[in-house]
């Protein structure tokens, strides 16, 4: 069974992007077949004081398969831009390394053939304002440094499919 990435503890949230609805296809600028820059994203939630999002893939071949880490993103923030720059320390927030081994984000790029995977945006608002991340994070440190922090989350689905 896939591993998920979702906490679902607190109020749930809204999450929405401009490029695509809950549900339906991402645009392949999003992905490996085109620009392969994040989407935008926003939300609404007062009662955080950071927020952290994970993108993954539970449709993969071997093994639930991360696209993105973005943590300690500041409470004053509810959104983040098209494009964000693949560094670790960004303006809004930081970055983790995803299973394509790169810091960032990483867009859909399914085996050919293998039909639609589903890429799950999981935001989680928090009660905490950084989760002291030592050295480099990637998605289990990241769950790891939630776990009882979790007050609101939000999730947003998109699908893609290489032919």
């Amino acid at each position: 069974m896939a591993k998920e990435y979702l906490f679902k503890e607190g109020k749930e949230f809204s999450l929405i992007s401009d490029s695509f609805k809950n549900g339906e296809v991402i645009p392949k600028r999003h992905t490996c077949e085109g620009d392969n820059i994040s989407p935008k994203l926003s939300w609404k939630f007062d009662e955080a004081k950071s927020y952290t999002l994970i993108v993954y893939d539970p449709d993969a071949p071997m093994k639930t398969f991360i696209h993105w880490v973005i943590y300690d993103i500041p409470s004053s923030i509810n959104s983040l831009y098209e494009a964000i720059p693949k560094n670790e320390n960004v303006d809004v927030g930081k970055q983790g390394r995803n299973d394509f081994g790169e810091i960032g984000y990483d867009g859909p790029c399914p085996p050919r053939g293998h039909g639609f995977h589903r890429y799950y945006f999981a935001l989680h608002g928090l009660n905490v304002e950084s989760l002291d991340i030592r050295g480099e994070a990637n998605a289990n440190k990241v769950l790891n440094s939630m776990k009882g922090k979790v007050i609101g989350y939000a999730v947003l689905m998109g699908k893609y499919q290489r032919i």
